[in-house]
């Protein structure tokens, strides 16, 4: 299996096995496009996300040092002692039970709190109350959008400066916003509670995918340094601007998928052993958000951000003369014309 697999990956690495990431462009593109309208349709469909208490202010009782956690005896809690709305009753940790609602006056405070002591059998320094104001949950709000905007805009220009070329740094940054919104589709699909650990959950994920297509385009620059200027070595020469584009995804494919499963590996086991097996709920909002995330970081490296740059590439002049050359070259020697890098490449 391990020659398997190394075998693949030198195949990946020579061009003798190719993936159409580039050539394909248009479809992955597209359906990038289609992924995105839809994450953004979700939401406005289901009326919005699950904001948790933190964004939309409400009171919130934490019952503790219990042995009976079930969330249903919480709800019926709740119900009976008032008409409170948006009552989420949540299993946070062994023993211990988080419930969040409306915002409630102090008679309707000391009702919850009274039926809750009495439906889980607890003292009344096990069973506590905070109260979380709208104006903070606004200023909370305000501060992750700040924080989101400053991440983009810095990821933006210091891209452009690494690379020296603002094309890599779209591509990059279209790929990342991509992974954000297919990301936060799926969270106000599965109806997962937005709070600020998922907020931080997010703003990993986008380090992660920055980080995906930085590896990415430095095989790219590496690939296709001196094919305009014609200085390339001869077995560089032989292949089209897009081509060793695509050869540069493909080669770097291998770690991409290794680095994605050394990720979610850990991240998966917090999501499905620790918040499902164990009940720790505070942990599916960070642990959702950084699974999902990543799995799509790694694809939108792939499909968007390489084939992004290679269509902005290809319309300069300079690129296009290169790519003419190199199929008149093919078609005077008689190879087959095509823009297949797996047809048209060097084999060796």
């Amino acid at each position: 299996m391990s020659n398997r697999l190394a075998r693949f990956g030198n195949d990946l690495h020579s061009g003798r096995k190719s993936y159409p990431f580039v050539e394909k462009r248009r479809l992955w593109l597209s359906l990038t496009v289609a992924l995105v309208a839809l994450s953004l349709l979700i939401p406005v469909v289901k009326g919005g996300f699950n904001l948790g208490i933190d964004f939309t202010g409400g009171s919130e009782f934490t019952v503790s040092g219990i042995e009976n956690t079930d969330v249903q005896t919480g709800e019926r809690a709740v119900a009976d002692s008032s008409d409170a709305s948006g009552v989420t009753v949540t299993n946070i940790a062994p023993g211990t039970v988080r419930v969040q609602t409306e915002q409630l006056n102090d008679d309707q405070t000391l009702a919850v709190k009274d039926s809750l002591q009495e439906a889980y059998g607890a003292s009344d320094d096990q069973v506590t109350s905070n109260f979380v104001g709208p104006t903070w949950g606004q200023g909370v709000t305000q501060q992750a959008l700040w924080g989101l905007l400053i991440f983009v805009l810095l990821a933006t220009v210091l891209m452009a400066l690494y690379f020296r070329t603002w094309k890599m740094s779209v591509s990059a940054v279209a790929a990342m916003m991509a992974t954000i919104v297919i990301t936060a589709g799926v969270y106000s699909l599965v109806d997962f509670e937005v709070t600020p650990s998922a907020v931080i959950g997010f703003l990993t994920v986008l380090s992660y995918s920055l980080y995906d297509s930085v590896v990415v385009f430095d095989k790219v620059r590496e690939n296709t340094k001196g094919l305009l200027s014609g200085s390339a070595p001869e077995e560089r020469a032989k292949r089209t601007f897009s081509e060793q584009i695509n050869l540069a995804v493909n080669q770097t494919l291998v770690r991409s998928i290794n680095t994605s499963v050394v990720g979610i590996l850990p991240v998966g086991a917090i999501l499905f052993i620790g918040a499902y097996l164990l009940g720790a709920g505070t942990l599916e909002d960070l642990s959702l958000s950084l699974f999902v995330g990543i799995i799509v970081g790694t694809i939108a490296t792939m499909f968007v951000a390489a084939p992004m740059y290679s269509w902005l590439r290809g319309l300069e002049p300079a690129v296009r003369d290169q790519e003419r050359k190199v199929l008149d070259a093919r078609q005077t020697d008689g190879a087959p014309v095509t823009s297949d890098p797996v047809q048209a490449g060097p084999r060796e």
